[in-house]
């Protein structure tokens, strides 16, 4: 079984960065997508970005990309992103999700909360 563990999290203020971590454990030597959600207060969930774990492609979602960058180690199967730029509006709990390429089983973390504010 799949556990992720995101940390990382924290208060920033506007304009700082961060870098979220996504630890997984109980992964196998299987392809998975790797993703980075979000979730801020009274919204829905909304998908950052993702990466492969061979192989390495990553996509984003349009408003994110010039300042949200999600890589991965693919050894360990520990997915990064690192935020840069912040603004109050990214204040959310941030999730990862890993979805295993051959069974399409999906994995969640417990999220981490990212606070920008002054």
């Amino acid at each position: 079984q799949v556990q992720l563990v995101e940390s990382g999290g924290g208060l920033v203020l506007p304009g700082g960065s961060l870098r979220l971590s996504c630890a997984a454990s109980g992964i196998t030597g299987s392809n998975y997508v790797m993703r980075w959600y979000r979730q801020a207060p009274g919204k829905e969930r909304e998908l950052i970005a993702s990466i492969t774990r061979f192989g390495g492609i990553a996509t984003y979602t349009e408003s994110m990309k010039d300042r949200f960058t999600i890589s991965r180690d693919s050894a360990k199967g520990t997915l990064f992103l690192q935020m840069n730029k912040l603004k109050p509006e990214d204040t959310a709990v941030y999730y990862c999700n890993f979805r295993g390429s051959l069974n399409g089983n999906d994995y969640w973390g417990q999220g981490t909360e990212v606070t920008v504010s002054s």
